[in-house]
């Protein structure tokens, strides 16, 4: 490899850093985006309404 090759090598090296940096901040904040605004992916199942299954107070003004 001569040395203008190297010196090729390096630049097109740079070039790609450039252009990579950018395109890889945008990809981390659009997925944080998507994991925030996509739809749910908890698998809870729907509870509704629990019964009361307590004691209720004697006395209900303490």
């Amino acid at each position: 490899m001569t040395n203008s090759n190297k010196e090729t090598t390096k630049q097109g090296g740079f070039w790609q850093k450039i252009v990579e940096i950018p395109q890889n901040v945008v990809r981390y904040i659009y997925a944080g985006f998507a994991r925030i605004f996509g739809p749910r992916d908890d698998n809870y199942p729907e509870t509704g309404v629990q019964p009361f299954e307590g004691d209720p107070p004697k006395n209900k003004h303490q």
